[in-house]
């Protein structure tokens, strides 16, 4: 793990890496723990909570066992303090993606999400599909 190399991961990706082991979501998960850290802020793990408690993921996961992968998220992930208040997404749930990844200088933000995928061309930080981010940054 290089502490130099910091990514961000929206919580679609994350929720998919942790309910679905063998998916490109996970490869691409564990592959940025084996290149670095992924970045967390306050707000985006508030939703990543949010998300993952769901009742609709228990025929996936009982949620005890979410709780646990939510606690060691909270573990291997870093905290970052984010100052930005950038509204550039036409979602604006999902700014707190763009402003954690340009605060925190992450390397990239990895997202299923189009409303960030059409960000791609024209944000300074690289947007990437779980499926592009291994592409990119496999050796």
């Amino acid at each position: 793990m290089n502490p130099e190399r910091r990514f961000v991961f929206d919580t679609n990706v994350l929720v998919s890496a942790f309910l679905f082991r063998k998916g490109i979501p996970r490869a691409a998960f564990d592959l940025a723990l084996s290149l670095g850290i992924i970045l967390r802020s306050g707000e985006t793990l508030d939703e990543l909570w949010d998300v993952l408690v769901r009742p609709k993921f228990d025929r996936f996961l009982p949620l005890s066992d979410r709780i646990t992968l939510l606690r060691g998220f909270e573990q291997i992930s870093h905290p970052a303090t984010v100052t930005s208040q950038l509204a550039l997404c036409r979602d604006p749930k999902d700014d707190k993606s763009l402003n954690l990844a340009l605060d925190a200088k992450a390397e990239c933000i990895t997202t299923g999400d189009k409303d960030l995928l059409v960000l791609a061309d024209s944000f300074p930080v690289p947007i990437f599909t779980p499926a592009q981010f291994l592409a990119e940054k496999q050796p």
